[in-house]
């Protein structure tokens, strides 16, 4: 796989399947070859009914952001609008994935790097990570839902900040933040993501979904929560998956577990 030319790679080991941005030279800066084919191999990983994805990047970074040294001239508006519509679907398809999205990021998380990263369900980072939004001091301006997702996440002054002077941050000023979950040591991020995954693959897969989805869409308003939150109580309360996993419990407790 060291001299596999395509953007993006795909493997799926024990139900997690493992995508990873594929253009190490560039420090797997984005084009629209590789947006592309992350679009079409996270519809892989749902095909293949994977119960947990995990997102890396080859070589010494996770994603420097747009790879500009490619444009060599203006694009027309018509593919540029296809360009940024192809990047929204990366966030709107993994959002949308049943099973949760893992982003292990080593080295650079910039730009569009650091878009892919927020869009993901979980974020382990490497403890010499760095991430950063370059677009406004390189004339451009972030996608990805990231107008979205970073105040909701930080709140809308910080993440001013952050967009507005576009200044690099390490891992551990990201965990503080609560832009990520876990900071991973050098040389352990592949173990903890796939601790991680594993972890998750294990867990009730309708119940996990759903409430990935919860969380998605019902923090649009408390009343949208509501609403979502009794039909996902119906669905899941009348699963076979449910009765499973409820006589799993029963009959723990009845050995003297909690």
């Amino acid at each position: 796989m060291g001299n596999d030319q395509r953007p993006v790679v795909y493997r799926i080991d024990d139900q997690v399947a493992w995508i990873y941005l594929n253009r190490p030279s560039r420090l797997n800066a984005v084009n629209p070859e590789l947006v592309e084919a992350l679009c079409q191999t996270l519809m892989r990983a749902e095909r293949d009914q994977a119960r947990a994805v995990i997102l890396m990047g080859k070589g010494k970074s996770f994603c420097s952001g747009h790879d500009l040294r490619e444009e060599e001239s203006p694009v027309k508006e018509a593919e540029l609008y296809r360009r940024v519509q192809n990047i929204q679907d990366v966030t709107r398809i993994i959002r949308r994935l049943p099973m949760p999205v893992i982003a292990a990021v080593h080295g650079y998380a910039l730009g569009a790097g650091c878009e892919f990263a927020l869009c993901c369900d979980i974020i382990i980072a490497e403890d010499q990570a760095v991430f950063g939004f370059p677009e406004v001091s390189v004339g451009l301006s972030v996608t990805g839902g990231i107008s979205y997702i970073l105040p909701k996440t930080i709140g809308e002054a910080k993440a001013k900040e952050l967009l507005f002077f576009g200044e690099r941050f390490g891992a551990a000023e990201a965990e503080k933040l609560g832009l990520i979950n876990r900071v991973a040591e050098t040389g352990k991020l592949h173990e903890a993501a796939t601790d991680m995954a594993n972890r998750l693959a294990a867990m009730p897969q309708m119940a996990l979904s759903r409430a990935k989805f919860s969380i998605n869409n019902g923090s649009q308003s408390i009343d949208m929560a509501y609403h979502i939150e009794v039909d996902y109580a119906l669905y899941t309360g009348q699963s076979q998956e449910a009765m499973e996993e409820g006589k799993k419990f029963k009959d723990n407790r009845n050995k003297g577990g909690l």
